[in-house]
C-alpha cells in the first residue's frame, strides 16, 4: 500500500473547551461536533467535520485532558484554505492573534501562522 500523506490525526490541547470551539468555528466557518471519550477517560473532544473514508485527509478533535496543558507544543497543524487572508480576518474577532500575516511561499502557496484562544500556535495554507 502506497501512503501518499500519513498524517490521519492530531489533537489540539486547551484548558477552555467552549472557549476554544467558539475560535475555531468563527474562524474556519465549521461546526464542531463532540466525540465521545472512552468510560474511563477524564477527556472531553470536539471534533472538526471529517470522512474517516477519505484517503490522505487528517481528522482531529480539540482536546480538554487533565495533565495535558495547552499552548507552547512543537507542533504546527496547517488548515487548508482557498485564501488564507479570509480566516486571517477572524482571528482577531475571534479572540486569537495572528503571529504572522499572509506571506508568500514562493511556488508552494501563502501561509499564515496564528495563536488560538489556548496559545496554540496554527498554520493556515493556501496556494493564492
Amino acid at each position: 500500500m502506497k501512503i501518499v500523506n500519513p498524517v490521519v490525526w492530531f489533537e489540539i490541547y486547551v484548558e477552555d473547551l467552549k472557549r476554544a470551539v467558539k475560535f475555531y468555528e468563527t474562524v474556519f466557518q465549521v461546526h464542531l461536533s463532540e466525540l465521545p471519550s472512552p468510560d474511563d477517560a477524564d477527556i472531553q473532544m470536539m471534533a472538526f467535520p471529517s470522512d474517516m473514508e477519505s484517503k490522505n485527509a487528517a481528522s482531529g478533535t480539540l482536546v480538554k485532558m487533565e495533565g495535558f496543558k495547552a499552548g507552547n507544543n512543537s507542533t504546527i497543524v496547517y488548515f487548508a484554505s482557498e485564501d488564507c487572508k479570509v480566516e486571517e480576518a477572524r482571528i482577531k474577532d475571534a479572540g486569537g492573534n495572528v503571529f504572522k500575516s499572509k506571506q508568500s511561499l514562493g511556488e508552494y502557496g501563502f501561509m499564515v501562522l496564528a495563536n488560538d484562544t489556548e496559545g496554540n500556535m496554527i498554520g493556515i495554507h493556501s496556494i493564492q
